[in-house]
């Protein structure tokens, strides 16, 4: 088993917190995990990702190679079709569908999904909604992780475990209203599966 994982959105949108929930989980089930990362522009909303790379087996790069990533987890929609030269031609997007307008000549957004949507299977995520019912839209990108979690080759319960793990030092509290923002995006996920 190997699955190659690209998360990518915008500086500040927790990009690198879904990644450690998935190390986090992974290391937990004894899997190998491998991760490289791009996080130098989060003060000016410059784009963030990550590849990401689990397996059973041992990892000798933390490079996904371009056409080989099963899955790219976007928390802004332009930045799934940065990365869709990456997506394997069996892999699938899921990317909130929230623009993050920080530049002059972003693209038309209907224009953007239409080009997610004819490249690949993708599963569009109102993340800031979804979130904001579970009472914390700051747990945007939990949703967004919870809407990827069918596809990363966990178990969910490994991952909402990962949860309780990263937030368990900020309280209970913080704890309960991740957790339901993963089960948010997760039930999203389990309707686009049927």
């Amino acid at each position: 088993m190997i699955k190659n994982i690209i998360i990518a959105g915008v500086g500040g949108q927790g990009i690198l917190t879904i990644a450690s929930i998935i190390d986090l989980a992974a290391m937990h089930n004894g899997l190998y995990v491998k991760q490289a990362e791009v996080h130098g522009m989060s003060q000016r909303g410059g784009e963030v990702q990550s590849h990401l790379r689990i397996s059973n087996q041992e990892i000798y790069s933390d490079l996904i190679p371009m056409g080989k990533a099963d899955l790219i987890l976007s928390v802004e929609p332009m930045e799934a079709l940065r990365y869709l030269p990456y997506l394997s031609e069996t892999g699938t997007i899921v990317t909130a569908t929230e623009a993050f307008k920080n530049i002059s000549n972003y693209p038309d957004e209907a224009e953007l999904v239409k080009s997610i949507e004819q490249s690949a299977k993708t599963l569009f995520v109102n993340a800031h909604n979804l979130a904001v019912e579970v009472g914390n839209p700051k747990s945007y990108n939990i949703v967004m992780l919870g809407a990827a979690a069918p596809f990363i080759g966990i178990d969910a319960q490994q991952i909402e475990w990962a949860i309780g793990q990263l937030f368990g030092a900020k309280g209970e509290e913080v704890v309960t209203l991740n957790v339901a923002a993963f089960h948010k995006g997760l039930a999203l996920a389990k309707e686009f599966i049927k």
